[in-house]
Order: structure tokens, then C-alpha cells, then sequence
């Protein structure tokens, strides 16, 4: 019984780091990314944002409790989990651990992020380009930042492999080395719009 559920659990951890956190994760970046056409136009597009029809119920109910979730149920599998990188060195394990690396790097980067935008907004503070740029125009914020992001971005996409492994819509080895390049790709595609995006507003 034990067995099942935690068998559900992690089917449904590995469903919700996709969608929807994966899905928003992509979308918040696009966002950020109007920045690099300047001040003005990623207020406009954080401001679309803001005004989106039912948005506490969508930050509440399609993305914070989907996150909490997959976070605190990351953790648990990121300390029981058991690396054998030493004893197979194989390239799969090596990204095995690297995901509950980045897990924890990522969660401690979003909590800060959420600490210094939502919940500052909640507070009365404005979400917009100055905020940003006030934020990263520290040195060390803006690399915290930049290994946030790439860490982000890393968790997803290796994670997008393990969700289409998991749930068995690649089971084969050849689909899954496959696979393996297309989630390269989305990796370095996702993080050059990420780091454009914080570079934008240093």
C-alpha cells in the first residue's frame, strides 16, 4: 500500500514539474525577456500579467499549491535519494544527481525571488523594471540570480526527460538518447532567454 502511494506520488511530482510549473516557468521567462526591448515594454508586459482575469486564483490554486508540492516533495527525494556516480559513472546518473542538486538550488533561489517580488508586492512595493534592475544591480544578486536561473532551467529540462521516461511515452533506448539532445536544446534555448532577461536589467 505504502508502495503505491508513493509509486502516485511521484508520478504526480513529475506531472506537476511539468505542467503547470514547467509551463509557467517557461511563460515567466518570455515575460522577463521584454526587457531586453527596454523599461517600458516589460512594465506593459508585467502589467498584462497583473491584470489577468482570476490571477489570485490562478497564483494560488495552478501555481503556488502545484509548486509547494512538487518542492516539498522534491526534498524528500532529493535526501533519499542514493548516488552511485562513483560506482557507475555513467552520463544518466550523473543527471540523476544533478537534479536534486539543482532542486535545492532552485528551490532556495525561488523562495528568494517570490520573498523579493510577490510577497515585496504584497507589501505595496510595484512589480515592475525598476524593481528588477534595484535587485540585480548588486553584483553578487546578479550572479545569484544567473545560477538561479540556469539552475531552473536545468531542473526543467532534465526533469521533462524523466517525466517522458517515467510516464512511458519513451521507452526505448534509442528514443530516449534521442530525447536526451532535444532536452539539450530546450535547456540552452530556455536559459539564453533567462539570462537575456536578467542581463537586460543590469
Amino acid at each position: 500500500m505504502a508502495g503505491n502511494r508513493e509509486f502516485y506520488y511521484r508520478r504526480l511530482h513529475s506531472l506537476l514539474g511539468v505542467i503547470p510549473v514547467g509551463i509557467f516557468l517557461v511563460q515567466h521567462l518570455i515575460v522577463n525577456h521584454f526587457a531586453t526591448r527596454g523599461p517600458e515594454a516589460f512594465n506593459r508586459a508585467a502589467a498584462f500579467m497583473e491584470n489577468l482575469p482570476f490571477r489570485i486564483f490562478l497564483e494560488i490554486f495552478v501555481i503556488l499549491l502545484p509548486l509547494v508540492f512538487h518542492a516539498v516533495y522534491g526534498i524528500y527525494i532529493a535526501f533519499t535519494a542514493k548516488f552511485n556516480t562513483r560506482q557507475y559513472g555513467y552520463f544518466r546518473n550523473w543527471m540523476f544527481m544533478l537534479q536534486r542538486i539543482t532542486g535545492i538550488i532552485t528551490l532556495i533561489f525561488v523562495v528568494w525571488h517570490v520573498y523579493e517580488t510577490r510577497v515585496q508586492a504584497a507589501f505595496g512595493a510595484e512589480v515592475n523594471y525598476d524593481m528588477m534592475a534595484n535587485i540585480v544591480d548588486n553584483p553578487i544578486m546578479l550572479w545569484f540570480y544567473i545560477v538561479g536561473i540556469l539552475s531552473t532551467v536545468f531542473h526543467f529540462a532534465n526533469g521533462l526527460w524523466s517525466f517522458f521516461v517515467s510516464w512511458g511515452l519513451i521507452v526505448s533506448p534509442r528514443s530516449q538518447q534521442v530525447f536526451t539532445y532535444i532536452t539539450m536544446i530546450i535547456f540552452f534555448a530556455i536559459s539564453i532567454i533567462g539570462i537575456r532577461a536578467i542581463l537586460a536589467f543590469a
